[in-house]
């Protein structure tokens, strides 16, 4: 996300295309596009964060996997096969898709001990 589709959607995607998605919540046109700097700081300081594995990755880590659970559940609600352009998945992939993060929470909550929580 950080290196490689965060560029691309910046700096190539014409503006009939600029969409952010906020805690499930579809953004479009410039309100995204004003707002997807906050989403490439995010994700480059999730990035280095757990590259250098620094003690402040624990608890944002978890703490945002937990916000993503809730927002993918929104998101493919509001947008599932019945609504809006059908790009979510509906009920069944809300359970799915928030069954894993909600599981890559509690893996990433329970990690501080591989964190360098010196630092």
């Amino acid at each position: 996300m950080t290196f490689v589709y965060m560029p691309w959607d910046f700096f190539w995607k014409s503006p009939d295309q600029w969409e952010q998605v906020w805690f499930g919540f579809t953004v479009r046109g410039w309100a995204a596009k004003l707002s997807e700097p906050i989403h490439w700081a995010i994700y480059a300081a999730g990035s280095w964060g757990f590259y250098k594995m620094r003690g402040w990755m624990w608890p944002w880590a978890s703490i945002y996997c937990a916000q993503v659970a809730v927002a993918m559940f929104i998101f493919n609600i509001l947008e599932g096969p019945s609504l809006g352009d059908g790009r979510g998945g509906g009920p069944i992939a809300s359970v799915v898709i928030g069954g894993f993060l909600v599981w890559l929470t509690y893996k990433l909550w329970t990690s501080r001990s591989l964190l360098n929580t010196e630092r």
